[in-house]
This record gives structure tokens, C-alpha cells and sequence, in this order.
């Protein structure tokens, strides 16, 4: 699982052929470009980043920074597939590297059949550094892409214990708290098929589900009016028929365009809107032919009108009855109020403000659909009783406030209007006017009308609308932290070192042995150590290594880093590096 490379014995190497020549003139060493290349990623400018990446990466082919960088750049320019040989090659040059498995892990999760492998990627990140928010934040972000809320919940809050002002971990808490779901819910990314694939079938179910109710609605309306309107039964009947038959062409048509069936019943499974549309559609056609059925039949007794009603309101009903469900569950699904506070958090993140606004429509649709029955219940059973709908706009105008969100002026006015209906009701229940109770229902009409204009003229304008599809997770490029340097200094001081110890974890605690040790080129370390260490490390990799340089004799220097297994060495990655003097003779007093 260490060994990781573009194939067996090779070695990736950059291609230039898209490089700017413009920048021979920059100079400069390896790490230089390094840092330029993160200047212009920062600058939103990747495909100069990718040159700066791939230049330093010329001047020093063991950099494994470099590497990063240059996947990085692939990965922001859409370049999923081109980021995955520079990532793979800095994990060969730094296996104990968590910004590497970091990386590595962030380009595999984008492309099919390597879902797995990213886990393990970031798995070994967190084991590298259990002090760093980052692994933290990807594992979260796998697991929110899964709808492994629980997980992805817990993951983000171990970042933030580590960065309580990490943005990225905060947007995504706030969206685990508000149970989203990616825009294609239905495709698993753990499937090694590419999402083309199942959005295709999904099309297909759509369009079948829609074509199917859709026809059955016309139809039953069609054959009850002609029937009952114009004597015109048995014609009716027979059309009825026809359009059950038109439905097998329909059905065939669509079931061809469908090349993933077996992941079809997992697609069901993890989109239920998607699986309660077929199956509707499904009871929809069942219940028309089961209505022309009775039809047909003579002599049916009266007893069974209430069935053959029934079914007429399955075939007609079952479409909008479906929708206003979905509504529904969407608007009182996870905890929006909490989730604001998450947003609130990270105000300075771009996505934060704006699932800022969606999370504050959503409260204003659960005070709304509070309202209504509350208001309604009143009016037609004890009107004192609408007093209690005063209370219940305080979520969402605190909530307003605490937001302090004003780009969305439909938001206030919805608000307004809501806090008016609330207060109208009251007044009218309590003082028995009929024009605060005009007020009151006419404010919360205005409500739902201000929603459909919002969401009218954000459909129109390709705009983010006041609904949970305009969330969008946080997805911050990772993998750009620079490498640990060793200086000449450090690298004479190995070189030349009469005694180098090695010191680790195990059961019992700190233990101290020998080494031997030399720098490899990329700079790591490279041990031959006692083979008790070696089991201990395998627990626990983190490790420290201490030299003094015999020229100088009062320099020593201290690698922290991480130590993995590579044939018979030991390679440590360093992590953090230290460097002193020891005391004189007159110190020493």
C-alpha cells in the first residue's frame, strides 16, 4: 500500500507541451517555483501555476512539493485524470508525506473504481498527522459525498477541535446538520462505473415516471368527462385501453436506454425521491387499469364506487400529492437553525453566505407551514387560540438577524410578511377583528406568492434558488503545504555523524537505539535500525532523529518525521526539524 507509482518501475515525468515560455526569465531554485506556483494558484491562474509546478519540478525531479503542485494545477483546471501520475509521484518520493496522501487521496475520490483506494489514502494521512485538521476535513468530505452523515458529522468536529476556525470543516459541518445530499444522490461514488453512466439511467426513469403519470392523468380525466359529460362510454373505455397500450412502447423505449440495470435498485435506494417517482408512476398505471377494469365490468355493485373513486385519485391525484410531500419532508428534514450557526461561523467563506440564504428560506418554510394549520385550526375551531402563532415566527427572525444576511431582499420581505401574518392572526383571534384576520391570511398568501416569484426568477436566470439544490459543499484545494527542507547543514551533519539515534513509541513508552543514516535525494531519511524498532514502528510511525555534527562539534540537529518501511531501510519523512548548539564550558557552569 506504500509503494505507490504510475506503474511498475516508472517514473512519472511532467509533460511541457502546454507550458508559457514567457517565464524563463523568473530564476530562481526548485523551491522558488514552488512558492510561485502556490502564489498562482491563490491568483486563480492554474495553468500558470502548472508551468511554475512543472518548472520546478525540472530543476529538482525528487521534489516532491513539486509533484503536488502540479496535480494540484491539473485537478483545478478539470484535469482529473492528468493530476493522477504527479500525485502518485510524490507519494513514491515521500511515503510518510500526509500533504502527499492527502492529495493522492483527493484525485482518486474523482475518479471511478478508486474510491477505496482514496479512503486508505486518507486513512494513512490521518495516522501521519493526527495533529493536522486537513486529513480530518477529507475524510468528512468523503463521507458527506456518501450521505454518511453521522460520520462526516464527527469527522468535521475532530478538525475543528484541532482549527476551530477552519472554513471548510465548518460549511461542511453546517450541511451534515442540514442532511444534504450532492445533486446526483442517486450515483454512489464508490461505484467504478462513471456518473454519466447512472445519470443516464436516471434520466431515462425520470422521463418514464413523468411520461407515465402524466398520460394516466390525462386519460382518466379524459375518459370520466366524455363518459359521465357525454354518454360517451364506451368510446372512453376503448381510448383508455389505447393509452395503456401506447404506455409498452413508452416503457420499452426507455428500458433500452438503461445499460447499468444492476446498479438500478442501489440508485432506487440511495435517491428514495427518485424511487418513490417510479414507483408512483408504477401505481399510477396499475390503478388506471384497474379503474377502466371496473368500468368495463356490468352489473358492479354500488358498494364498490368509493374503490373506483379511489383509483381515479391515484391515476389524477398522485403526481401533485407527491410533490407537496416532497415539500414538505424537504423543508422540516435536518436542523437549519443549527446549521446557520455553523455558516455564521465561517462568514468568510464564499459557499458560507450562500447556503447562509438557503438555510434561512428553509426556516422561513417551517415557520410558514407551522403558521398555516395553526392559523386555520383557530379560525375554524377556537380563534383565541391563534394568539400562540406570535411565538412562532422568533426562530426565523432571530435567526435573520444573527445572519445579518441582506443580498436576498425576497428573503426580508417573505420574512416581514411572515412576522405580520403572525402578529395579524393574534390580534385578530384575540380582538375579534375580521381585518386583522384578513390581514393575517393575506400576509401569508403574500408569503407563498414572494417564494414563487424568488424561485421563478432564479429558475429564468440560471441563479441560485431559495431551495436545498442550491446548496453546495465546500470544496477548498488541499495538498499545496510545503515540503520540509533540509539545508546543507542538516544533510552534513547526517553525513558525517559518528552517532545518530533513533528514538520511538511502543507499549512500554520513549525507546532510544542506533541508526545509521544517510539523505536520500528527495530528503527523506534513510535508516538502518535495530529490528525491535521496526515492530514498534509499524504501530506508531512517528518517530525522531537525532544527530551531532562532529565537524562543528557544537551543532546537532533533530528530524521529526515519519519512518516507513522500504525493503530494508527505513525512510522517515520529515515533518518538523530542529536545530541548536550545545552549551559551552562556561555554560555548562
Amino acid at each position: 500500500m506504500d509503494r505507490v507509482g504510475t506503474g511498475p518501475g516508472d517514473q512519472y515525468r511532467p509533460d511541457h507541451s502546454d507550458d508559457d515560455k514567457g517565464d524563463d526569465n523568473f530564476g530562481g531554485s526548485s523551491r522558488d517555483w514552488c512558492r510561485e506556483a502556490v502564489t498562482r494558484l491563490d491568483a486563480g491562474r492554474p495553468e500558470d501555476a502548472l508551468t511554475a509546478a512543472h518548472r520546478a519540478a525540472d530543476l529538482d525531479p525528487f521534489s516532491e512539493w513539486a509533484h503536488r503542485l502540479s496535480s494540484l494545477a491539473f485537478e483545478r483546471l478539470g484535469r482529473d485524470a492528468d493530476a493522477l501520475p504527479p500525485a502518485r509521484e510524490a507519494v513514491r518520493l515521500a511515503l510518510g508525506s500526509w500533504p502527499a496522501r492527502v492529495r493522492l487521496a483527493a484525485v482518486l475520490r474523482r475518479l471511478p473504481g478508486h474510491w477505496d483506494e482514496a479512503l486508505d489514502q486518507v486513512a494513512l494521512a490521518r495516522r501521519f498527522a493526527p495533529e493536522r485538521p486537513g486529513p480530518y476535513v477529507l475524510d468528512g468530505d468523503l463521507a458527506l459525498l456518501r450521505a454518511e452523515h453521522s460520520r462526516a458529522a464527527a469527522a468535521y468536529r475532530a478538525a475543528l477541535d484541532l482549527d476551530p476556525g477552519h472554513p471548510q470543516a465548518r460549511v461542511n459541518l453546517g450541511l451534515t446538520l442540514l442532511r444534504w445530499d450532492r445533486p446526483r444522490a442517486h450515483h454512489d461514488p464508490a461505484w467504478p462505473i462513471e456518473p454519466r453512466e447512472t445519470g443516464r439511467a436516471r434520466r431515462a426513469l425520470e422521463v418514464w415516471s413523468r411520461q407515465a403519470r402524466l398520460l394516466v392523468a390525462l386519460a382518466t380525466l379524459t375518459v370520466a368527462v366524455a363518459a359521465l359529460g357525454f354518454d360517451r362510454g364506451t368510446e372512453a373505455k376503448l381510448a383508455g385501453f389505447a393509452v395503456l397500450v401506447l404506455l409498452v412502447p413508452l416503457t420499452l423505449g426507455q428500458a433500452r436506454r438503461i445499460r447499468v440495470w444492476p446498479y438500478v435498485p442501489g440508485m432506487l435506494g440511495r435517491d428514495p425521491w427518485l424511487g418513490t417517482a417510479v414507483v408512483s408512476a408504477a401505481v399510477s398505471v396499475v390503478a388506471f387499469a384497474a379503474w377502466l377494469g371496473l368500468a368495463t365490468v356490468p352489473g358492479v355493485p354500488s358498494s364498490f364506487d368509493p374503490v373506483w373513486a379511489g383509483l381515479a385519485a391515484i391515476a389524477v391525484l398522485g403526481w401533485p400529492m407527491l410533490a407537496a410531500l416532497r415539500a414538505l419532508a424537504e423543508t422540516w428534514r435536518g436542523r437549519p437553525v443549527q446549521a446557520l450557526t455553523e455558516f455564521i461561523r465561517a462568514a468568510g467563506e464564499r459557499t458560507a453566505r450562500r447556503n447562509a440564504g438557503v438555510a434561512l428560506w428553509i426556516v422561513l418554510g417551517r415557520t410558514w407551514s407551522v403558521l398555516v394549520p395553526l392559523v386555520l385550526g383557530a379560525l375554524a375551531v377556537e380563534p383565541r387560540a391563534a394568539l400562540l402563532a406570535v411565538a412562532v415566527p422568533y426562530p426565523l427572525v432571530g435567526s435573520y438577524r444573527r445572519a445579518g444576511y441582506r443580498e436576498d431582499k425576497w428573503l426580508a420581505a417573505a420574512t416581514a410578511l411572515v412576522a405580520l401574518a403572525a402578529a395579524a392572526c393574534a390580534a385578530g383571534g384575540t380582538l375579534g377583528s375580521a381585518w386583522s384576520w384578513r390581514a393575517g391570511l393575506g400576509a401569508l398568501g403574500a408569503v407563498a406568492i414572494v417564494f414563487a416569484l424568488r424561485a421563478v426568477r432564479a429558475w429564468w436566470r440560471g441563479a441560485p434558488g431559495p431551495w436545498r439544490a442550491s446548496l453546495i459543499m465546500c470544496d477548498l484545494p488541499v495538498g499545496a503545504e510545503p515540503s520540509v527542507e533540509l539545508t546543507s547543514e542538516i544533510r552534513q551533519a547526517f553525513a558525517y555523524a559518528r552517532n545518530v539515534v533513533l528514538t520511538y513509541g511502543d507499549s512500554l513508552g520513549p525507546r532510544v537505539v542506533g541508526a545509521v543514516a544517510t539523505v536520500g535525494p528527495s530528503g527523506e531519511l534513510r535508516l538502518i535500525a535495530e529490528t525491535e524498532a521496526w515492530e514498534a514502528i509499524e504501530t506508531d510511525p512517528r518517530v525522531a532523529v537525532f544527530a551531532a555534527d562532529p565537524l562543528q562539534r557544537r551543532f546537532w540537529v533533530e528530524v521529526r518525521g515519519i519512518a516507513l518501511a522500504d525493503g530494508d531501510l527505513l525512510r522517515v519523512t520529515p515533518k518538523q526539524v530542529l536545530m541548536g548548539e550545545f552549551p559551552g564550558r562556561h555554560q555548562r557552569r
